[in-house]
């Protein structure tokens, strides 16, 4: 089993992969999410808008905003043929459509999805 520092760097290499693929593909990319503070993650499940368990906070998983044109994509299915290329490229990539988070790209760790 791979420990989590190996995990996250393999996200990082995933990640890399994940935006030049965004961009041979005619779209653009910025940051949105990439950490998140415990509490952060606790407030945001308090919310509703999260979860407590967030990978987030294992530096596992990274909410991308997606634009076309300089138009912003915010709905799900702009992502979709990204997040299902994600899912291919590794077996513990995990993408957020699947959950109705369609920004969000992630790897497995402990059990989590």
């Amino acid at each position: 089993m791979k420990t989590l520092g190996e995990q996250q760097r393999k996200f990082t290499r995933l990640v890399a992969r994940l935006i030049d693929r965004i961009y041979a593909e005619g779209h653009e990319a910025t940051f949105g999410e990439a950490w998140r503070t415990p509490e952060q993650a606790a407030l945001n499940a308090k919310k509703g808008t999260g979860i407590s368990n967030s990978l987030h906070m294992d530096r596992l998983a990274i909410d991308l905003n997606l634009f076309k044109d300089g138009k912003y994509l915010a709905d799900t299915e702009s992502h979709r043929r990204f997040g299902e290329w994600w899912e291919r490229l590794d077996p513990d990539c995990r993408w957020g459509g699947r959950f109705k988070d369609g920004n969000h790209y992630s790897l497995t760790w402990g059990g989590r999805a």
